[in-house]
């Protein structure tokens, strides 16, 4: 995969948030209400029109390539990436299929099917092993990878820099890489300091391992907690040389701290994020930062039996 770099500048940036203006908002950044350390931001992707931030990096992937791919698209992901990617298709025309594992959440399942995506659910080895070894099939776009992905996700750098130019530290969930690396990238094509952590929870942290070993090893994951949209056995090949070089390291969070987390986001702010959204919250409040520190909220799709068990003080 070329490095993001090539791709990524001010102007490069702005033309993708040009090209997505119509189906991606710009979302707030809001200062988080808690006692002690330095100042905590977080950054809404949650209140996207899909509650995700993929919907940036989808609809830049497919407005970018809807010319040739009339007679539709298909992908591999939990739900958000394909719902970007059906929320695009739905405005230009454009079919989208999906293949999803079956441990997705069920919001995540019927907002694809309220958006008229066709959704194949498949064991979770056997879409892990699409994003591992995905297929030369030029009309699918891969949730991570593509470069048009990447740059997608990037402009969430962009708008972070145009509100909090002093920003010192960036957290995103570590689920393909895309999300974290796109950031890193951005900001490092935008001239900025800001260091990228990416957030990890005890499901399965296979960039923690990897950074200690020096190389991509397996780790065991738990593909049916609460926590979905992160996670997995091991790195996909083409972004371990990425994330090892764009990347300030990886903090890890259990499921407890996730857990009050979120109810800390609904109880100071009526924020509902899912568990990809609330980790990075928990890793900045476990690791204190002197300069500003910004926790992307990278989407609101948690089960309601979910919600009220982490409401009523207990972990899904």
């Amino acid at each position: 995969m070329a490095d993001p770099l090539s791709r990524m500048s001010p102007a490069s940036l702005a033309e993708a948030r040009d090209r997505i203006a119509g189906c991606a908002i710009r979302t707030p950044l809001i200062r988080l209400e808690t006692d002690g350390g330095g100042p905590i931001f977080l950054k809404l992707e949650n209140l996207q029109p899909i509650g995700s931030f993929k919907i940036r990096c989808a609809a830049n992937a497919l407005i970018a390539r809807r010319d040739r791919l009339r007679g539709g698209v298909s992908t591999a992901s939990a739900g958000n990436f394909a719902q970007g990617l059906a929320y695009a298709g739905r405005a230009l025309g454009v079919p989208v299929t999906t293949y999803v594992p079956t441990t997705a959440a069920q919001s995540k399942i019927a907002g694809l099917q309220r958006l008229g995506a066709t959704v194949l659910p498949v064991p979770y080895e056997q879409w892990w092993a699409m994003l591992d070894t995905p297929t030369d099939d030029p009309s699918f776009i891969h949730p991570v990878t593509d470069p048009d992905v990447l740059v997608g996700n990037g402009t969430i750098a962009l708008e972070i820099l145009e509100e909090l130019p002093e920003v010192a530290r960036v957290i995103a969930p570590y689920g393909g890489g895309g999300l974290s690396v796109g950031i890193a990238a951005a900001l490092r094509a935008s001239g900025s300091q800001a260091r990228t952590f990416a957030c990890e929870t005890e499901a399965g942290a296979p960039l923690g391992a990897a950074l200690a070993a020096g190389e991509i090893v397996e780790v065991p994951f738990d593909s049916g907690s609460f926590v979905t949209g992160m996670g997995g056995p091991k790195l996909l090949p083409p972004m371990w040389p990425l994330a090892r070089t764009l990347l300030a390291g990886s903090i890890e969070v259990s499921f407890a701290q996730t857990a009050a987390a979120i109810a800390l986001l609904v109880d100071r702010h009526h924020v509902v994020a899912e568990g990809a959204g609330g980790a990075p919250v928990a890793a900045a409040l476990a690791e204190p930062h002197d300069g500003p520190t910004v926790c992307i909220i990278s989407g609101g799709h948690l089960d309601r039996g979910h919600l009220v068990s982490i409401l009523e003080g207990r972990v899904p």
